[in-house]
């Protein structure tokens, strides 16, 4: 019988946590409070009295991505403390949730030891089970916290238009529930935005959606249904200075002990992730230069990308654990792939590429997801050779039966740069 060997590329570490509760928590819809101060943001405050500099971080989605909460923050900062010296650290990712901020939460944010960590994932995560909400939100919490404890956490929910029938109710859509128990547990102070929204659309001084300018002086709030324009942003922005105002007043805290327990025990702290190796690829993979369009747009975030458009072109890898995913990209000419776990291939190959690719962006692909950490697989992922349906796209395009047959739209490449596991490569 064949030695397993385990594989130390990143270190890991599998963090045990008992939990309090005598049964896994049971989801509960949540009163939509504009602000819960909880134990507030001390530590912060002691360093900003020291006029040391304050490290700020903004894990999210696009919402926080944009040009808006999240920079007129920083600049409201900035003007607040003079004596004090803010550094802004951009670690949102337009159209991801928690599922991939647990996993990258460690290079775009933790690595720059962020004195504030900001999460917005209310609405990305809007189609996630509370379950799955949890598992993922808590890793991010007890991966900062076991990084440096004394990191002060603000949970912020954004909102969307599909959530406006719950806040009308003056209650949170399942998501921001999910993250509010959650905030409840580790006392984690949250700030829900979409209550002021919800007040200006009963007071009628709001339009949430619309795509041109609304007559009269109501406030437009978004083009879309969710990402906000200026005004919308300030709305947070003012909110955000409100709850400030109670958040402060805390004492400064160690979070270390509330590493003893964990609100679920299948949380993703022990979450990474592994970058490729060239004997994890065959077929006409290469790794991208760093003066190539991509590579200069993601590798930041992404670190080394590899690409490879030959149908049959695989990358294999065999891991021990509970999950693993493909940090990918999916773009206009992103082609399709056929996954085959531990010998089961499906009928259908998975396009990467969606209703969104007009361009390139960061994605991920699910591959493994099972009950055990001692559950060894066997993962490849191959080329496929016919190029995805791109109808689905047309809708944004001008000229769709012209630009979809254009070079932009041709090919069956493939781009990756780590796996996201929850376990460790065996060899």
């Amino acid at each position: 019988m064949k030695r397993m060997i385990i594989m130390s590329l990143c270190a890991t570490v599998v963090f045990a946590c008992s939990s309090t509760a005598l049964a896994a928590p049971e989801y509960k819809q949540q009163p939509a409070v504009k602000l819960q101060a909880r134990s507030g943001i001390g530590n912060v405050i002691k360093k900003i009295k020291a006029k040391e500099e304050i490290v700020v971080a903004y894990l999210g989605g696009s919402i926080t991505a944009a040009n808006g909460w999240r920079p007129m923050t920083t600049a409201w900062l900035k003007e607040k403390y003079p004596e004090a010296s803010f550094k802004e650290i951009h670690a949102a990712i337009g159209g991801t949730g928690s599922s991939l901020g647990v996993f990258r939460v460690g290079h775009d944010a933790l690595q720059y030891n962020p004195d504030l960590l900001f999460v917005e994932f209310a609405v990305n995560d809007g189609g996630a089970a509370p379950d799955a909400i949890w598992r993922q939100m808590e890793g991010i919490v007890r991966q900062t916290w076991r990084k440096d404890p004394e990191t002060d956490i603000v949970f912020t929910y954004t909102i969307s238009s599909s959530m406006t029938n719950d806040y009308s109710k003056g209650m949170c859509p399942r998501s921001s529930s999910a993250m509010e128990m959650l905030a409840d547990y580790y006392k984690i102070p949250s700030v829900n935005f979409g209550v002021p929204v919800e007040d200006l659309l009963k007071q009628d001084k709001l339009i949430f959606t619309s795509k041109k300018q609304p007559a009269g002086d109501k406030i437009w709030f978004a083009k879309d249904g969710c990402h906000p324009r200026t005004e919308g942003h300030q709305i947070y922005l003012d909110l955000l200075k409100e709850a400030w105002a109670h958040m402060e007043k805390a004492r400064p805290v160690n979070h270390k002990s509330q590493l003893k327990s964990c609100y679920v025990e299948d949380n993703w702290e022990a979450a990474k992730m592994v970058p490729l190796d060239q004997s994890m690829l065959s077929g006409n993979w290469r790794k991208l230069a760093a003066d190539e369009s991509n590579q200069k747009r993601f590798g930041n975030r992404m670190g080394q990308i590899w690409m490879a458009d030959k149908p049959g072109s695989t990358l294999s890898f065999k891991f021990k654990g509970k999950n693993a995913s493909i940090y990918d990209l999916l773009g206009p000419d992103g082609g399709q792939v056929v996954v085959t776990v531990d010998g089961k291939t499906p009928a259908k190959p998975r396009p990467r590429f969606d209703s969104y690719c007009t361009y390139h962006r960061i994605a991920s692909l699910g591959v493994v997801s099972s009950s055990s950490m001692d559950d060894v697989h066997e993962i490849k992922v191959e080329i496929h050779p016919e190029q995805p349906d791109r109808k689905s796209v047309a809708f944004r395009l001008k000229d769709p039966d012209k630009e979809l047959a254009a070079e932009k739209f041709q090919g069956t490449r493939i781009w990756v740069s780590q796996l996201m596991l929850l376990g460790d490569l065996v060899k």
